[in-house]
């Protein structure tokens, strides 16, 4: 069993000197999954199988990110192959130059989701990509149908007069590209903007009685989606493209392992595909 930890926090600084402290410590406690670390502050889902260790790097975590709050959840596979730290200039590449900082954010405790999103005044937005919300969202919210989070900044603006005067619900898997999103909004001069706390799989995680979810949850990590339940749900992933698969779109004759789908078949040159298709062969002989 592996024990999964979802968590950010925002924290402006150069946090680059962690990086060594932070790998140096993963590998202590045998942790795998992905940290990211910006000067805007860090992202981070990782996992391991002993809970113990789990909690002994999170609480090493809270010396540098007092703030951090923690989802968690479990699966049976190993959800990450390796630990990894990456750098980057944003927590969440947004194509503007607004900080976490800039503007202060309300957030919706999970118990509380349903009330406020059957308001009738209350307009719900996905801010995922599209491949993520093809496989679940909540009833009634809007898709922007973005391919990236880049785009949403152009959602926004084309559609800000539809949206003042309305209060509007945000929600993404963790809760991190709503801090970005939000900041978005107000740049807009939308200010009724309030964002699921923790993110979906908090949702998930504390809505058992009444849950509005419809759909799995995509996730990015091994497991591809989870149900309601926190459990992995029934997609696989496309290793050309990474984006959701379905038991159907399996059949399609543009699918093949490591390779393509019907997705992603106009998208790759021969020349990519021959490449996945080697590194597909390898992954095997890896494994095997």
């Amino acid at each position: 069993m592996f024990h999964i930890s979802t968590f950010y926090d925002c924290h402006e600084r150069d946090n680059s000197f962690l990086k060594q402290i932070l790998s140096k410590k993963a590998d202590e406690f045998s942790i795998v999954g992905t940290i990211i670390l910006t000067p805007e502050g860090i992202n981070s889902t990782i996992a391991c199988e002993n809970l113990k260790y789990l909690h002994s790097f999170e609480n090493f975590i809270t010396k540098y990110f007092p703030s951090i709050n923690i989802g968690r959840s479990c699966t049976e596979i190993k959800p990450f192959k390796k630990f990894k730290i990456k750098e980057r200039h944003e927590l969440v590449p947004s194509g503007t130059n607004l900080k976490l900082t800039d503007y202060s954010t309300s957030h919706i405790d999970p118990e509380l989701w349903n009330e406020f999103s059957e308001n009738e005044n209350t307009i719900l937005i996905d801010v995922r990509n599209n491949y993520e919300n093809s496989v679940g969202t909540f009833k009634g919210a809007l898709n922007p149908d973005t391919r990236n989070f880049r785009e949403f900044k152009h959602f926004v603006k084309k559609n800000k007069n539809n949206f003042k005067g309305r209060k509007i619900g945000i929600f993404c898997t963790g809760g991190i590209r709503c801090e970005k999103a939000s900041s978005i909004f107000k740049s807009e001069d939308i200010n009724d903007v309030h964002q699921l706390k923790g993110g979906i799989l908090s949702y998930l995680k504390n809505s058992k009685e009444k849950n509005l979810w419809e759909g799995e949850c995509f996730v990015f990590d091994e497991r591809v989606t989870v149900d309601k339940d926190l459990n992995k749900g029934s997609f696989q992933q496309c290793f050309a493209c990474r984006r959701p698969l379905s038991e159907k779109d399996l059949e399609s004759s543009h699918y093949s392992a490591g390779v393509s789908c019907h997705q992603c078949i106009d998208e790759k040159s021969e020349e990519d595909r021959l490449r996945y298709l080697e590194r597909h062969k390898q992954s095997i002989k890896k494994n095997n």
